[in-house]
């Protein structure tokens, strides 16, 4: 009979468990500032180390390529459906395992290869999926960057400007680093004026945008 109990991880490999240990300790001594990282609920570990990381589930809720996905349906029909009452959104997508994965997702399905895209200049707190030469993106498509002025603020009438001269494909907004608030309303203003497609990148403050 299979003994789960003398299959974890501290009995089946010590020196990964005693990794974990120290960075669960490491994290309760630190304040973590970093935007991108996380505390993690005991409740969204416990989903995370579930029977679901078992299943290979390849297409969406009802339309798999795989049989047995009847219960992971389920769970993937509810993360889709909170998602949409939480942000009133039409759509959404909850399959993409980090922000640069949905930025990808988004420029495939919107763009070809060498389009024009904007975005915040990597020096200045975007993001490295935002256009810049050591990522995909800024191999892909043609990139124009924005960036800040004095007050270290975006520069929103040199934006405007660059984008009336270049006609990006799609505007970005949005960053890696980048403390202050953002005027979305501006960036969309200028998006429709040049027919441009306007993409937010919130993944490091999706939480607070979701609480109001």
């Amino acid at each position: 009979m299979f003994d789960r109990a003398k299959h974890t991880i501290a009995n089946v490999d010590p020196e990964l468990f005693a990794a974990i240990q120290a960075e669960n300790q490491r994290q309760e001594d630190h304040i973590e500032l970093i935007a991108s990282e996380n505390y993690t609920s005991p409740a969204v570990m416990e989903a995370q180390g579930s029977q679901l990381t078992n299943k290979y589930a390849e297409g969406y809720p009802g339309k798999r390529y795989y049989g047995g996905c009847e219960h992971v349906d389920v769970v993937e029909q509810l993360a889709i459906d909170r998602l949409k009452a939480l942000f009133g959104a039409e759509f959404a997508n909850v399959q993409p395992n980090s922000g640069s994965q949905a930025n990808q997702a988004v420029f495939f399905a919107l763009l070809q290869p060498g389009d024009t895209i904007m975005g915040l200049s990597l020096a200045e707190g975007g993001h490295l999926t935002h256009g810049m030469p050591l990522n995909m993106s800024g191999k892909w498509f043609k990139v124009v960057s924005y960036g800040l002025n004095a007050a270290e603020d975006i520069d929103y009438d040199k934006m405007e400007a660059l984008a009336r001269e270049h006609k990006p494909k799609i505007i970005i907004a949005g960053a890696s680093a980048f403390a202050l608030r953002i005027d979305f309303e501006r960036f969309a203003k200028i998006a429709k004026e040049i027919g441009a497609y306007f993409m937010v990148d919130m993944a490091h403050y999706a939480g607070l945008i979701a609480a109001g």
